[in-house]
């Protein structure tokens, strides 16, 4: 997917109006990434479509209501930019104390009030979540056994990462094993588990 295709696709997808404060987000981020490693360099370039499409195409598999966790939401993605499309809670869980005060000072500036940044590990954070999303962040085991108390059986996973092992799936405990898997829009070696009914704590 090209830069202009994935502008294109925001604009169809969400309008006009999101497309116009997702080119402040990319603004902010990549200024921002001069100072701190946001986002590797070599995606500065694409960030429309290894990050922005990337992000915002989970949206179609999560609930319309409930809050939104993202877990590890570094640069802002997909936390960031789903907040720009949505209006419930986004919680965005990023134990970088540099990275999480960038994540506060950027939702300040885009005028998102729904969103709430944690500076802290996800074992550490008391919310609950109709949807989960982590970026190619650890193994989806550890990843579950970490946020499982954050979620209920009705909460949706989204999980991109590249192409899925079967030993990763193989691994997952047995209160994690109803998921299936999406082919990401943006790379055609990445895909997306969606994970339900794990049971909460």
């Amino acid at each position: 997917m090209s830069e202009d295709e994935a502008r294109a696709w925001v604009v169809e997808r969400f309008g006009p109006d999101a497309s116009g404060k997702l080119e402040r987000l990319t603004a902010i981020v990549i200024e921002e990434a001069a100072g701190q490693n946001l986002i590797a360099p070599s995606t500065v370039a694409s960030i429309w479509s290894r990050h922005v499409v990337d992000s915002l195409q989970l949206v179609d598999f999560a609930p319309t209501d409930g809050a939104w966790l993202d877990i590890g939401t570094g640069g802002g993605f997909p936390g960031l930019a789903v907040a720009v499309v949505r209006d419930t809670a986004v919680h965005l869980v990023e134990p970088r104390r540099r990275r999480a005060a960038f994540l506060e000072a950027a939702a300040a500036v885009m005028g998102l009030p729904h969103v709430v940044v944690h500076a802290s590990r996800v074992e550490q954070v008391a919310a609950r979540a109709g949807t989960i999303s982590a970026r190619a962040v650890g193994p989806i085991a550890a990843l579950v056994k970490a946020a499982r108390h954050v979620a209920s059986r009705d909460t949706v996973w989204l999980l991109p990462r590249g192409r899925i092992g079967s030993e990763e799936l193989a691994a997952l405990p047995q209160y994690a094993r109803v998921f299936h898997v999406e082919q990401s829009l943006t790379d055609s070696d990445s895909q997306i588990v969606v994970l339900r009914g794990v049971s909460g704590r």
